[in-house]
Order: C-alpha cells, then structure tokens, then sequence
C-alpha cells in the first residue's frame, strides 16, 4: 500500500507538466498487461486518424509445465481530450493459452475498456496509459470479470 501512495504522488506531482497528444497517424510500440492470465505483452497501438487507434498485443511465457500465451487486438475512440490526457473508451478481444497441472486451457477473452493516456513535457512520444473496464473470459471457465491497471501495470508507449 505504502509503494501504491508513492508511486500515486509522484504521478500528481509530475502531472502538473504533462500535456496530451494529436496521434493521428502515428505508431507506438510498447508493453502492457491487461489480459485475463497475467502475462507481459509487447503492445502496438496506430492512430490513422485522430479519434480512432487500433490495438494489439502478444505476450508469451515459456515456463516449463506452466506456459502461457496472449494475442489480442482492439479499438479505441478518444472521447475527448484534456490539456494533460487523451481520454478514451474501446474493445479488446483475444485469444488465451494456458497449460499447468499437466492439462492445457485454450480460450477467449473480450473485453470492454476506458483508458487514459498521458504524455510528459520533453517526453512528446512517450504515452503512458492506464485501463479499467470489464471483460469475459472462457479459459478454464467462463468467467466475468473486472479490469484495472494499478500503476505498477500501466502501459507505456514509444510513439514514432
């Protein structure tokens, strides 16, 4: 908890010199983890215009007897834009792996998400995002289920 009141105050903080971003037409590259098994993905996200961006994403974990694999793609739409955040809502589908306890689980997840991403001053291509929302997931069992990146999970973006 302690680490959670830091790492928030330090955000407020550095927000005061944060300002958002026209994407249009830009690619990122970068990691996120909001899959339904907690795998690290290596994320792409373009903008072709500046309201709407694509997503997709690949994680993998090799892990001998617990292996997992995550790809995914989705949208999102900017529903507006603040003088230090691009705010947005969107949809995530993907396809989940998981093999432990000597079976393995294929499945599904989709998910629906609103985000935020910001940029720091002198940092122009360097987006950092936050998502919560809620999703479906088949692996193992159907379950629903909530999403939130905690700061320690946040995404971050290399814009080109």
């Amino acid at each position: 908890m302690k680490s959670f009141i830091k790492v928030t105050a330090v955000m407020v903080l550095l927000s005061q010199s944060v300002f958002a971003k026209d994407l249009a037409s830009r690619l990122g590259v970068g990691v996120k983890n909001n899959a339904s098994e907690d795998v690290p993905s290596v994320g792409v996200v373009y903008y072709p215009n500046q309201d709407f961006g694509v997503t997709g994403g690949i994680g993998i974990d090799t892990k001998k007897d617990q292996s997992k694999f995550v790809v995914s793609g989705g949208v999102r739409k900017i529903l507006f834009r603040e003088n230090q955040l691009n705010f947005y809502f969107g949809g995530q589908v993907g396809i989940v792996n998981y093999e432990g306890g000597g079976e393995k689980q294929n499945g599904f997840e989709l998910n629906a998400v609103f985000g935020a991403e910001f940029f720091l001053t002198g940092l122009d291509s360097l987006g950092f995002s936050f998502e919560g929302g809620a999703g479906i997931s088949s692996l193992k069992d159907t379950r629903f289920r909530t999403i939130a990146d905690s700061p320690m999970r946040a995404g971050i973006t290399f814009y080109f």
